[in-house]
């Protein structure tokens, strides 16, 4: 299967997907796994950037693709509506999920306090993460609704309120529930 964190920053995609994948002995593979190549060597949002994310993903799913099936696969990213970026990353996915399925969509919200709360704390720098609680205040304003609400299998979850590990059981208990077919 394939398991799809969609947030928008500073939502818990990583440490969430991180107790997921120790609950599912699951593989994880966090966006900034990808994008800190593109971070480290390129000026963002260039083409450049844009390219070594490509290539970044292009070394990354034939390994997922040579996955054991029984492998629980999980990826984080920030998924939007009307987003040409987004619509790209669609097209990876689904490519992925036809060869990995089922795909699993999770949405994790979060109020804006707790956003910007989360968004601003120091561990994220060190991880290359943005850490501006204007981010949070915007896509809470007028940020796109987050895509694959259509889904069959797409949970909407709110972790304002829980941990990482409590979230990681919801998820994971949804997925059994859920079924692989």
């Amino acid at each position: 299967m394939l398991i799809v964190l969609n947030g928008y920053p500073g939502v818990g995609k990583l440490t969430i997907g991180q107790a997921l994948a120790e609950r599912l002995d699951a593989r994880l593979l966090d966006n900034h796994s990808i994008y800190n190549v593109a971070f480290a060597l390129t000026e963002f949002r260039s083409e450049a950037f844009y390219k070594a994310v490509r290539d970044v993903q292009g070394i990354a799913d034939p390994l997922i693709r040579a996955l054991p099936r029984e492998v629980p696969v999980i990826l984080t990213d920030i998924l939007t509506e009307r987003s040409s970026r987004s619509a790209e990353l669609w097209k990876r996915i689904a490519a992925l999920a036809a060869d990995r399925g089922p795909l699993f969509m999770v949405h994790l919200l979060c109020d804006l306090e707790e956003n910007r709360r989360r968004i601003e704390s120091p561990e994220r720098r060190a991880k290359r993460k943005p850490q501006d609680p204007e981010l949070a205040t915007r896509n809470h304003a007028g940020g796109a609704a987050l895509s694959g609400a259509t889904l069959e299998r797409c949970l909407q979850l709110d972790v304002t309120a829980l941990a990482a590990p409590e979230a990681a059981r919801i998820i994971a208990d949804w997925v059994g529930q859920a079924g692989p077919d």
